[in-house]
């Protein structure tokens, strides 16, 4: 088990033990309490990007979402990856059992900072919950600046070729996986890291979608992975 594995488990066994509260409300004695985690039933939505890349994503980042989504990256709270771990499942399923492929997931890698901050990898480790295996393909070519305070044509500017691949993906069918789309800048600069070194990007898919993201809902038949 790698280090950033070791300590991630460490904080989800200290969470059993110690006193927690509701990660979205504050309620005490609940990792999430019970309206709080009702909204994490899948709501998934697919949006196609203007390079083509089509994403499904699993929830809207809003309200008790993006409180718990923001616990879990900025407060160590790892314990909420169990939380969420269905959503993404379903969201992971919709988009394979689509293209009927056996696809590996890419996760986006995080800064070198923000991996030596935390002490683990938020999305690795909702796809680890999940129950699939991380494809480590991707890492960061240089720093890039904070993409929340920049506005769409900067952030951009500002992924440009900031990613590049690590080992070997060529010939393999990917989806790339994040934890929220807003502009899917992200996105698309790690489709075109991976596409540059022949891998083939069939699609990608988030946990959450910030509201000016979000595509319409899709129809319960073509959502395969919505009751997981």
């Amino acid at each position: 088990m790698t280090a950033p594995a070791v300590s991630a488990a460490l904080r989800e066994a200290a969470a059993l033990l110690l006193p927690v509260a509701c990660a979205a409300c504050g309620r005490p004695g609940e990792t999430l309490c019970g309206a709080c985690r009702a909204v994490l039933h899948p709501d998934l939505r697919r949006r196609r990007l203007d390079d083509g890349l089509e994403v499904v994503s699993a929830l809207a980042f809003e309200g008790p979402v993006a409180a718990a989504l923001r616990a879990f990256k900025q407060r160590g709270r790892t314990d909420l990856a169990r939380a969420f771990a269905p959503a993404m499942r379903a969201a992971l399923v919709a988009s394979a059992l689509e293209r009927g492929l056996l696809l590996e997931a890419v996760p986006i890698p995080p800064s070198a900072a923000g991996s030596r901050r935390r002490g683990y990898r938020p999305i690795e480790l909702l796809l680890h919950h999940a129950g699939v295996a991380p494809l480590r393909a991707l890492r960061w070519a240089r720093a890039t600046d904070d993409q929340r305070a920049l506005g769409i044509a900067d952030r951009e500017r500002n992924l440009r070729g900031a990613m590049t691949v690590r080992g070997d993906p060529a010939g393999r069918a990917v989806i790339v996986v994040d934890d929220i789309v807003t502009t899917g800048a992200t996105l698309r600069e790690a489709r075109r890291a991976l596409a540059a070194a022949g891998a083939q990007v069939v699609g990608a898919v988030t946990l959450a979608a910030t509201p000016r993201a979000l595509p319409a809902r899709t129809p319960p038949s073509e959502s395969p992975g919505d009751s997981s």
